[in-house]
């Protein structure tokens, strides 16, 4: 696995990047080999082996040039402009108000650099303003993002412990090729939500729900979508019986964390809505359902609107379903969470791998292969190979495929098994 890692730049210079998306998701067999392996050993040794080869082959990349998204430079311009006493929210980078701050080391790689405000809510920007404070380079970024997944590993040690697991088992997370690729060398931001994230949860087993809903909040204040296990974090007893302080906190911290950004107004909102309409999830075209009847049948009038509606439908009555319940066991709870992120995720259908990063700690918990299939094929959202004019739906429809493969496997397995019970009986 290592010496796969650190080929990786040399892949990508001598077979270009289409090369690298498959690679990398079939080295997630070996992944899948050591977590298997992780379960008939818990020494120190065996975890000192786990870890020390994780941050070898982090460490192989945090000084190569991102190969598959150019989102860190965002991330360093916006640290830049705050350095500066500039709102991030109020103008574009390319904006001649920001002239004095352009270099071709980070600007000329700048995404969307002449339509586009940030699209990041205010706790990302703090991130980003804090890393750039001790240099504004593509490695320092990236070794922040680093120092994240070492937040998220200690959490998952002490979480395996909880759950009866190896603490081995974080092996499934460490050597994950979604997150040594994601952070280690495209430096995404979601290290940072799924840290805030995992703690969350910890809080949350560790009978401090309350705070735990607030780690959570902030985590979506990094990346939206972490608010898709919220649900599991508040109680109610019946309709009539809300228990109102964990959405009190949460508005509080999510007022608290805006506040340093109101000058710029509903500005502040940043680039949310282009990026709706630019991605194809205003028109449809980039939900995966959506798409395919569209493509099938042409333009629907209020398939968006519908399809939002059952979407929300859906993971209401999940969150209904699965509201915190103090009798729950930690195995419950982990697996209440597990199952309102991949459904949300499903139904968000993402255009981009690194947005399943978030579901790959729970690997280390025990998700089990359905969230291997969904995090191990979400790097076909990478196009890896070509076929003339290929829909970008094909993509993501092959980079789902592996999970629906999973599930109807698990679905008639465990139909086979409660009838051989029946007939047993």
């Amino acid at each position: 696995m290592l010496a796969f890692v650190a080929a990786g730049p040399w892949i990508v210079r001598e077979l270009g990047d289409g090369a690298l998306a498959p690679a990398a998701a079939a080295s997630g067999l070996l992944t899948m080999l050591a977590a298997t392996l992780s379960s008939r050993v818990d020494g120190r040794i065996a975890l000192a082996v786990v870890l020390v080869l994780a941050l070898a082959m982090r460490l192989s990349l945090v000084g190569e040039e991102p190969f598959l998204s150019s989102d860190l430079y965002r991330y360093i311009w916006d640290g830049r402009v705050q350095a500066a006493g500039i709102n991030p929210y109020l103008h574009v980078p390319a904006d001649p108000a920001l002239a004095p701050l352009r270099d071709l080391k980070i600007f000329a790689h700048i995404n969307r650099a002449d339509y586009a405000v940030t699209a990041y809510p205010p706790v990302a920007e703090m991130i980003y303003l804090a890393v750039t404070r001790i240099a504004e380079t593509p490695l320092t970024m990236r070794l922040g993002m680093v120092a994240f997944e070492v937040v998220i590993v200690i959490v998952l040690i002490d979480l395996a412990r909880l759950l009866a697991l190896p603490r081995t088992a974080i092996v499934a997370y460490a050597w994950h090729p979604l997150a040594i690729w994601e952070v280690a060398n495209n430096g995404h931001v979601e290290a940072a939500m799924v840290a805030l994230m995992m703690l969350g949860v910890w809080l949350l087993l560790r009978a401090r729900r309350v705070a735990g809903a607030v780690a959570v909040a902030l985590a979506a204040l990094v990346k939206p979508y972490a608010v898709l296990i919220l649900p599991a974090f508040w109680r109610a007893s019946s309709w009539k019986n809300w228990d109102w302080r964990v959405p009190l906190a949460i508005g509080a911290a999510v007022l608290l964390c805006y506040a340093p950004y109101l000058g710029a107004g509903t500005a502040v909102l940043g680039f949310s809505s282009g990026y709706f309409a630019e991605e194809g999830l205003a028109s449809g075209d980039g939900i995966l359902l959506v798409g395919f009847i569209q493509n099938l049948l042409g333009p629907v009038p209020g398939l968006v609107l519908a399809y939002v509606l059952a979407a929300a439908a859906i993971m209401i009555a999940l969150g209904v379903h699965y509201r915190f319940e103090p009798q729950r066991p930690p195995r419950q709870t982990i697996d209440a969470i597990v199952v309102l992120l991949t459904v949300g995720l499903l139904l968000i259908s993402p255009n981009y791998a690194w947005y399943f990063l978030a579901l790959v700690p729970f690997i280390a918990l025990g998700a089990g292969a359905p969230a291997w299939a969904l995090t191990l094929g979400a790097l076909l959202h990478y196009r890896p190979l070509y076929f003339g004019e290929t829909n970008d739906l094909i993509w993501k429809f092959l980079a789902t495929l592996p999970f629906l493969i999973v599930l109807a496997f698990s679905a008639v397995r465990g139909l086979w098994r409660r009838r051989g019970s029946t007939r047993a009986a």
